[in-house]
């Protein structure tokens, strides 16, 4: 696809994809969710101005480090006139979702140390289960994988009383 001029001020919509990466289809639906706008021409093409390429660009890498679509909506309602994100609104915000992250961060870090020994569910259905949880110690603590979900999940197995 060719480039557009640089002082050109709207893109097509194919544009904007080959610019950002993106599907067409996945600029359709960020529209959708009111993450980007467009307007239509009298042929009723959609027009985006030059400045939703950042904007795309700032929704795929919050995307990539995990952060939901619905988080993303409510970063970016907090910039006046929906403009686009400066790297002053990515700090701040991104300082915003640190705390999530990190528990994100956690918890596949406990996956990831826990994967080769146990699924950690309390479920007793592996023979090692029953040595890193016995008597279902971590059934009381409630449904699911309880060494993963819990924020303070204990490095060693629990101790036979």
């Amino acid at each position: 696809m060719d480039q557009p001029a640089w002082n050109t001020k709207e893109l097509t919509i194919g544009q904007v994809a080959s610019r950002t990466g993106v599907a067409v289809s996945t600029l359709h639906f960020y529209e959708g969710k009111g993450l980007i706008r467009s307007r239509r021409t009298a042929g009723n093409q959609r027009r985006y101005l030059r400045e939703v390429v950042r904007r795309v660009s700032f929704i795929r890498v919050a995307q990539r480090v995990g952060v939901p679509l619905d988080a993303i909506k409510a970063a970016l309602a907090t910039l006046p006139e929906h403009r686009t994100p400066t790297s002053e609104d990515w700090a701040r915000l991104s300082e915003s979702w640190h705390g999530e992250l990190q528990k994100r961060i956690d918890a596949l870090e406990r996956l990831r140390d826990d994967l080769a020994d146990c699924i950690g569910c309390g479920c007793l259905s592996m023979s090692k289960c029953v040595l890193a949880n016995p008597y279902d110690e971590l059934g009381a603590e409630g449904p699911g994988p309880r060494r993963l979900l819990s924020p303070k999940a204990p490095a060693d197995p629990p101790k036979q009383a």
